[in-house]
């Protein structure tokens, strides 16, 4: 089941190695690995993803897809999954990795806001981004690990009711 859900949303490699601002990676996006809908590739790629997602620097997919190249799993799946932060889910995440860096670092948490603009970096990141970095660190690596964790159950068990059930058509034909 895992493998037919992530197909479906799958890039053909043939199709985005023509694009002309791809051309400098062209080279290395012919390696099936980087593509492929297998479990070895596609679970460390979501856990990539998950990790990505709660850095608090712009371009995520960007990057998720660099170290997926890097790491030679799935590009599209690393970047899909990078989306976990979207403008409702960001500033909870943000939030909480500060609470969390600000404890355990044992600085006094001071108020703030998120706000996406050059004014709220220049003023309000600069004084806790060193809680909010390392709280996104840990969160970052508590969801990859999460994610990884689950993916693989569930893709492994998924795995295992299709040979039995293949197991008990073949028994039932025999018969």
């Amino acid at each position: 089941m895992p493998r037919r859900f992530f197909r479906k949303f799958a890039f053909k490699r043939h199709e985005y190695g023509e694009k002309w601002f791809l051309a400098p990676f062209r080279h290395l996006l012919h390696d099936h690995r980087l593509w492929s809908v297998r479990r070895k590739n596609v679970v460390p790629a979501v856990a990539l993803g998950a990790f990505f997602a709660f850095m608090p620097f712009p371009g995520h997919p960007l990057w998720a897809a660099f170290a997926a190249l890097a790491l030679r799993v799935n590009i599209p799946i690393a970047a899909l999954t990078t989306f976990i932060s979207n403008p409702l889910t960001i500033g909870p995440m943000y939030f909480f990795a500060y609470r969390l860096g600000a404890w355990l670092l044992g600085v006094p948490r001071k108020p703030f806001a998120i706000e996406m603009s050059f004014e709220w970096v220049t003023s309000t990141f600069v004084n806790i981004w060193q809680p909010m970095l390392l709280g996104c660190l840990l969160l970052g690596t508590a969801s990859a690990l999460v994610a990884y964790v689950t993916l693989d159950i569930v893709w492994r068990s998924s795995i295992g009711q299709y040979k039995i059930r293949k197991r008990k058509q073949r028994q039932d034909r025999e018969i």
